[in-house]
């Protein structure tokens, strides 16, 4: 996971008062040890914010900030707005149609984020979920990468997936993942309706917990050598079939 230079500030007063605007900061890296003083106001607002800070050695922070001035601290601001959750679902609600979000669940590369957000996007979903904890940030390269769509469809971020999708179910909302060993076929399943399509880590799938909260598993059925496919091409198969289902309900 790469950090863009061109979206850092760096500095305690800078990160300050960065903090203090309506900047969309998206994480804040912070030397190991660092908590007196400006920090330790930063570390506050940060809290409070719901901004992800990170510890990490003086090293990491000189790498990022050759001059090394950063005085311990920088931020990187993300190139997007972000929204709540609720604001996802009054987009359907505007739009006199049923929800549909996508939830990332540990997608760690931001080039398939980027390309997750674009298939939603072209497909007219209503927002992507991701969370802020252990996964690709929106930096510039994803939104490269979504090519352009991260600036159109609605993103927030959510410190707990798990959670979410509880609130979700409580607004209306059904619960798919995809899983090799999934009960139907993905296009089996009925996948009109008020939806939340839920993508899994690249590696790993679908978190365990995540999983007791999906509503049904489906699977997209394999006739060569590979067993999975990529989240990002898993992803754009079970949105334009919600997409067909749709169309012909």
């Amino acid at each position: 996971m790469t950090e863009e230079k061109n979206d850092i500030i760096a500095g305690r007063n800078p990160v300050l008062e960065a903090l203090r605007s309506t900047a969309q900061i998206s994480r804040i890296l912070v030397a190991s040890g660092s908590k007196e003083g400006t920090i330790r106001a930063i570390l506050a607002i940060a809290k409070k914010n719901n901004v992800l800070v990170k510890e990490v050695s003086p090293v990491k922070l000189n790498s990022l900030i050759p001059e090394g001035n950063h005085q311990g601290v920088v931020a990187f601001i993300s190139p997007i707005r972000f929204v709540d959750v609720d604001e996802l679902l009054q987009k359907a609600k505007d739009l006199n149609e049923d929800p549909l979000l996508v939830i990332l669940d540990g997608i760690e590369d931001v080039h398939n984020l980027g390309a997750i957000a674009r298939t939603a996007e072209a497909a007219g979903a209503h927002g992507l979920i991701v969370q802020k904890h252990r996964a690709a940030p929106i930096t510039p390269t994803a939104v490269k990468a979504s090519s352009g769509a991260l600036m159109h469809l609605p993103v927030s971020v959510v410190t707990n997936i798990s959670q979410t999708i509880d609130y979700l179910k409580d607004k209306g909302l059904w619960t798919v993942g995809t899983h090799q060993e999934g009960k139907d076929k993905y296009y089996q399943a009925n996948l009109t309706g008020p939806l939340a399509i839920i993508i899994g880590n690249e590696g790993k799938g679908i978190s365990r917990l995540v999983s007791t909260k999906c509503d049904f598993m489906v699977q997209i059925p394999m006739k060569g050598k590979m067993t999975s496919l990529n989240a990002s091409a898993a992803a754009a198969i079970i949105i334009f079939e919600v997409v067909k289902q749709r169309q012909l309900k």
